[in-house]
This record gives structure tokens, sequence and C-alpha cells, in this order.
């Protein structure tokens, strides 16, 4: 493709991007045995059919008439396959397989968008960049949102059962020495929070506007907390001391029997961890995965707290000099020896398996291997203006239930490795791969 204007190369470069995630969500659905595309492996989320129509679903509503005056060919789908399900409230979904249209009709949809936009993109010219919205920010919100779903789909995928999979060719988990758990002490400082909208650079609305925290000094877990240090908890009785738990969360993890995290299966034998692709034992050394209700239990069961939005970027990004870095190691990209993401590994890897991952003060994998739950709720920064053409991407989170998750995980895309990027999740979603360190003030 060749896009001749000044804007070419930033479009060309977005657009192999643009096709380079497509690579990515067709690699994840081609994993699904055919027979089992109408399954809903989380009870709180669609079926895998709807997300083979939502991803070009969301690229046709956001692309074709505000950029490209295009019409609608099927007005029906693009209203089915727009929006998904937040997992909070509300009851379960309870459509069946036969509400949903055949595969053949999805596919061939997705097809058809892909060839309209594409051709589209092929002759934008400067018009393009003289609408209300720049086209380079409206490629790059499909862009990330696609990737967005290529995380939480493996979520969805990772719950399905092992024989309703295609096993594809991965790399091997490292192994590493047993992980020796210790503090680090972090000196007060301060923490710059969010983007500036003086900076040409590209930010969901949540990441505006900057500003700087000052945060106290306070100690911080050198490395998440491991399945053997969570194994303790729950060997001393954690999910049934009422002390460690607030109302909420005791009478939610009551209600709905959760005595273990979700990624765990108890046997005769010992505890085993359910990967993506086969069961295997539990790896010790390995980040847990629970929800923030778990994490926050944890927390009180060992005398400390999650950190704050702020003292987690202080961790990560700040150093003795009073400067930050871009990531924790510094300014350099991310590289596959700085830790476990970028779609790298399909299961976690050891806690200490990428020192040169660490931050100035010493604290380890910090980008990928799991998402990392703070204690602050999600809500905007003063300077917060939601997306006109896409309102509720936000502000429809901001509810006191939902806590900013930050870091990473091996299915977060290098790009949204960002200092700036934030994610949330409900407190009681288990299945999302969120792990947590604890903070001493």
């Amino acid at each position: 493709m060749l896009l001749a204007e000044k804007e070419a190369p930033v479009r060309q470069e977005l657009y192999e991007r643009l096709i380079e995630a497509r690579r990515r969500t067709d690699e994840l659905f081609g994993i699904v045995r055919a027979q089992s595309l109408y399954e809903r492996p989380i009870p709180e989320r669609h079926r895998i059919i709807f997300y083979i129509g939502h991803l070009e679903a969301f690229d046709w509503n956001l692309l074709s008439e505000r950029v490209f005056a295009l019409s609608s060919f099927h007005s029906d789908f693009d209203k089915l396959f727009a929006f998904g399900i937040d997992p909070v409230g509300g009851g379960l979904p309870d459509d069946q397989p036969s509400d949903w249209p055949a595969i053949e009709q999805v596919r061939t949809y997705v097809s058809e968008i892909r060839q309209r936009l594409d051709d589209a993109l092929d002759k934008a010219g400067a018009d393009s960049e003289s609408r209300e919205f720049p086209l380079r920010q409206l490629l790059n919100v499909a862009i990330e949102h696609r990737l967005m779903h290529a995380e939480t789909l493996a979520y969805m995928l990772h719950q399905l059962p092992f024989d309703r999979k295609i096993v594809p060719a991965a790399k091997p988990i490292p192994t590493t020495a047993s992980v020796a758990p210790g503090m680090v002490e972090i000196p007060a400082g301060s923490a710059t929070l969010g983007l500036s909208r003086q900076k040409d650079v590209f930010g969901w609305d949540n990441e505006f506007e900057q500003h700087v925290v000052n945060v106290p000094e306070f100690a911080i877990d050198q490395y998440e907390v491991t399945n053997r240090e969570y194994l303790d908890f729950l060997r001393a009785g954690g999910y049934q001391a009422r002390e460690f738990w607030d109302d909420d969360d005791w009478n939610w993890k009551a209600a709905n029997r959760i005595s273990q995290p979700v990624f765990w299966k108890q046997t005769a034998d010992g505890w085993l961890y359910r990967g993506m692709f086969e069961e295997m034992p539990l790896p010790l050394d390995a980040p847990v995965y629970v929800s923030q209700a778990e994490a926050k239990a944890y927390a009180n069961w060992a005398r400390k707290s999650l950190p704050t939005e702020a003292e987690w970027h202080r961790a990560a990004y700040g150093d003795l000099s009073g400067t930050e870095r871009a990531y924790p190691w510094g300014d350099a990209a991310p590289t596959a020896n700085r830790g476990n993401f970028d779609f790298a590994y399909w299961d976690p890897t050891p806690v200490n398996a990428f020192p040169e991952g660490n931050s100035a003060f010493g604290v380890a994998d910090l980008m990928g291997n799991g998402w990392e739950w703070t204690s602050t709720p999600f809500g905007p920064f003063a300077g917060f203006e939601p997306f006109p053409f896409y309102p509720g991407y936000s502000a429809n989170f901001s509810d006191n239930k939902h806590f900013v998750m930050k870091g990473g995980s091996a299915r977060t895309a290098a790009c949204m490795l960002r200092r700036s990027f934030r994610n949330w999740f409900q407190s009681h979603y288990q299945y999302v791969y969120a792990g947590f360190r604890c903070v001493r003030r």
C-alpha cells in the first residue's frame, strides 16, 4: 500500500500495525475448534462468536462514516456486534447459540469490512485529516482496542476445556533458581501520572491530564506475590478468616463459594495450575493470579497493603536522581529480555526470570507476567475529557467497583506498556491475568 502525501509514513506504519493486530486476533480464534465457537467459557461474557464479529464491527463503526463517508452494508450486524459486556452485576447473559448468525455469515461480514476499510485507507488523502478527528488517532484506537481484545480473549479461552482448543507451537517457560521474597525501600519522591495534551502522542481518554503526585517513603515487595506465598495464606485458613475480608468481599466469596484462586485445582496429589493448554504442577515461583478482593485479603493477612497507583509508579519509574524513566529499566523500547509480555508466552514465568527489566530501585518483573492490582479506584484525572467518538470507554467505569491495574501480562502488546497506560477491572473478577505485590508504609 502506498499513501502519497506528508502523512503517508505515519499512516503506513499504523496500517501495518493494524494488519499485525488482525493477525494476532485471527490466530487466537484459530486455536478454538470449529464446534466450540458458540461456547461461552466465562459466564459473564458473550459467546466466542460475538468477538469474531465485534472486532470488525468496532473498526467499521469507528471509521466508515466518520472518516470515509462509507454507507453501511449490514446495519443489523453493525448493531449486533457493537458492544461487549462488563462483568459487573445486572445478571448473566442468557442467549443461546441459535440466537447468533452462522459462522459463515460472520466471516463474510468480517472479510467485507476489511476489504472496504483497506480500500478506503489506500485512497485516504489530506481531507481525512481535515475532519473532526485525525485519522491517526482513530487508527490507534482501532489497533489498541483489538490488541486489548487479543488479551481479554485469552482470559476467555483459558477457561475453555483443553480438548476444545488446538495447541500451537510455543516457547518453553524459562526456569530459574527459587525466589527469595523481600521488600525494597522506596524513598519519598514524585510520580508523574498521565500524559500531557501538549505532546503529539496517542493515549486513551483516561490517560489525560498529566500531573505530579508526591509520594511519601514506603517499602514494596521486590517481586509479585508468588503461588508459593499465596499457598501459605490459603493453608493458614485465609479464605475462612473473616477478619481479612471486608463485608462486600466476604459476601461475594461466600455467595460464590470461592475457596481458592480460579486458576488452581486441588487433587489428591497436590495443587495443579490450569495453564492455557494443559494442567501442570503449581508453578510455585510464578505470580499468583487472583481478584483484587483476594489480593487485598492476602495483604491484610500479611499485615501489609496494596500499593496506590502513585506508589506503584514511584517504585516502577522513579530513581534516586529525582528523574523518571519511560520504563522500569530505562528509556529503551521493550524487548524480550525485559519481561514476559507482547505475546511471548501463554502462561506466567517465574517472577525472577527477567532481571534486566528491574527498576532503578531493584523492583523486579513490573512489566508483563500479570497485571498488578492497586488500591486506587479507577476514575478520571483532573482535566478528563471522554473521547467524543467513544464516550463510554472510561467514563462508564468510574463507579468505585473497578480498580486500577498497572504493568501488563504475558498477552499485553508492547505498545500498551507505556507509563501512562491504565487498565482496570472490578474487584470480584477472577479471570484476569492479574497478580499483586504489597507495600508497607
